[in-house]
């Protein structure tokens, strides 16, 4: 058990992620209200990109840039790629962010359109309400 401990407070970033992610979860679930059920989403998809980003973080890693490559000296040098941070992860959450952003536009006009329509947002009353409206409409 003592070995535990230090392996916990070491990963405490992780830790957060993974709060966040069940507080996210917890509010896509749990919630009855749309506008809710979207701010969890939100929080959800937060806590995944945080997570990401942190694992391209190395320490005493530079970025991957090859300085002097056109002469200067550098002629006999060896460049290890333990030495620099991964991109990839960076450059995906980039384009997770901006899916993101799309998805709560998105998500955020088909609730004025919901409202307008429903004049609620909560999920019990419009499932009651589109039972008693039936296919015909």
């Amino acid at each position: 058990m003592t070995d535990l401990l230090p392996l916990i407070v070491a990963k405490y970033n992780y830790w957060l992620y993974v709060i966040l992610m069940m507080i996210g979860l917890y509010a896509m679930i749990a919630k009855n209200n749309l506008i809710k059920k979207l701010v969890g989403m939100n929080i959800f998809q937060t806590a995944i990109i945080l997570f990401y980003v942190s694992i391209g973080y190395k320490t005493d890693a530079t970025i991957p840039i090859i300085q002097n490559a056109h002469g200067g000296g550098s002629h006999g040098a060896v460049i290890h790629a333990a030495d620099y941070i991964n991109p990839l992860p960076h450059v995906l959450m980039l384009t997770a962010i901006v899916v993101s952003v799309a998805t709560f536009g998105v998500a955020m006009a088909l609730a004025v359109r919901i409202y307008q329509r429903y004049q609620t947002l909560e999920e019990d009353e419009l499932r009651m309400r589109l039972i008693d409206i039936g296919p015909e409409e």
